[in-house]
């Protein structure tokens, strides 16, 4: 019997292309559409972070979730192949349902080694976050369209025989969802790698929830400085969004790392051109290297082939930086505590600088913040 017949979202006038919506328009094996969510204490105890990503040209679909307390790191993952219901958001022990579109999602994983029944509560609009392209040599690399969101989060997670509330005056969190094309391994070297080598890379990713309003800033940089993506956008209910113009970071790094402890952004308002400074205290970090499968992970990345049924449990010290060398080369996710004229928030600051940073002061791949 054929494999390729119509599937149920065909039923609906959703089509952007003539395919059925079991395929996508594009024949790169790199394509995808995932999520990432961030939930984090207000005191620095826990940051939880989760995703689940679809790969259709690969035909994967994997999900993992990290869980930070004091120095431990718990990480339970899972893969298995892609079937045609895209609307079962589930692999393994781990499962997102949407139980109203951009305002109310349930979170869940249900393992022995780490389990949480959580409601994601929309607290303002979905905001789009600028189109994200990268190249390297002539090819095109990474295209992707992300909207990104922060919400209440209540709820229980269970870990090390704790259980452990979740509770939205204590709790915030955010997510980000995107879809398009983007590096999976198994393309590494050949002549682009060769002829185009990355000298550096910046990157600033903060997503802030405060009382009554949501700020968005984005930075990507080369090694030069030069911005090949800026955003920073505030979000107030009834309101027009604000573009607080071209952020400029001043980063504290722990001496001897890369390491931010503290930042400010500084920004401005568009009506009086008032300078505006977001200040950043950072309460705990996850590397996204260590466990949740992103780039450099040397034991497991998204969208790679594990066979059918595949999960995955570990627990990591992050005590010893020693044990995981290459955390220091991913990004890292900072739960952290913000102000913003007058005001106090949390949300997520995430970080990268690697190689060469001309307007930070490092040179190269080795060179760390004195």
């Amino acid at each position: 019997m054929p494999d390729d017949r119509p599937v149920a979202l065909d039923e609906y006038p959703v089509h952007q292309v003539p395919l059925s919506m079991k395929h996508v328009a594009t024949g790169d094996r790199n394509a995808y559409d995932r999520c990432i969510f961030h939930i984090l204490d207000h005191q620095g105890r826990a940051l939880l972070i989760l995703g689940l990503g679809v790969y259709p040209n690969v035909g994967v679909i994997d999900a993992y979730a990290t869980l930070r307390r004091g120095d431990r790191l718990h990480a339970l993952r899972a893969s298995d192949a892609l079937g045609d219901d895209r609307m079962n958001l589930a692999v393994g022990p781990l499962r997102i349902t949407v139980e109203e579109p951009l305002r109310r999602l349930r979170l869940r994983a249900d393992d022995d080694s780490l389990s949480y029944d959580l409601t994601w509560t929309a607290d303002f609009p979905a905001l789009w976050e600028p189109h994200h392209i990268q190249r390297r040599g002539g090819r095109l690399t990474l295209e992707g369209r992300r909207f990104v969101q922060a919400g209440a989060v209540e709820g229980v997670i269970r870990v090390d025989g704790d259980e452990i509330p979740v509770t939205a005056d204590e709790w915030t969190g955010t997510r980000d969802r995107s879809w398009g094309v983007r590096p999976i391994p198994g393309e590494e070297g050949g002549r682009l790698a060769d002829e185009h080598p990355t000298e550096g890379f910046h990157w600033i990713w903060c997503p802030v929830r405060f009382e009554d309003r949501f700020l968005m800033v984005i930075v990507q940089e080369d090694a030069d400085g030069y911005r090949s993506l800026n955003d920073a956008t505030l979000v107030r209910p009834g309101e027009r969004d604000r573009q607080l113009g071209w952020p400029q970071a001043d980063i504290t790094y722990r001496p001897g790392t890369r390491h931010p402890t503290a930042a400010v952004v500084h920004l401005t308002d568009p009506l009086d051109r008032k300078p505006l400074e977001l200040g950043v205290e950072v309460l705990t970090s996850s590397p996204l290297a260590v466990g949740a499968g992103y780039p450099p992970a040397d034991d497991w990345q998204h969208g790679t082939w594990r066979g059918r049924g595949w999960t995955d449990r570990r627990v990591h010290d992050l005590a010893d930086p020693a044990a995981h060398p290459l955390a220091a080369y991913g990004v890292i996710d900072h739960a952290a505590r913000c102000t913003l004229d007058g005001q106090v928030g949390y949300g997520i600051f995430e970080h990268g600088s690697f190689g060469r940073h001309d307007p930070s002061g490092f040179t190269g791949f080795d060179s760390v913040a004195p």
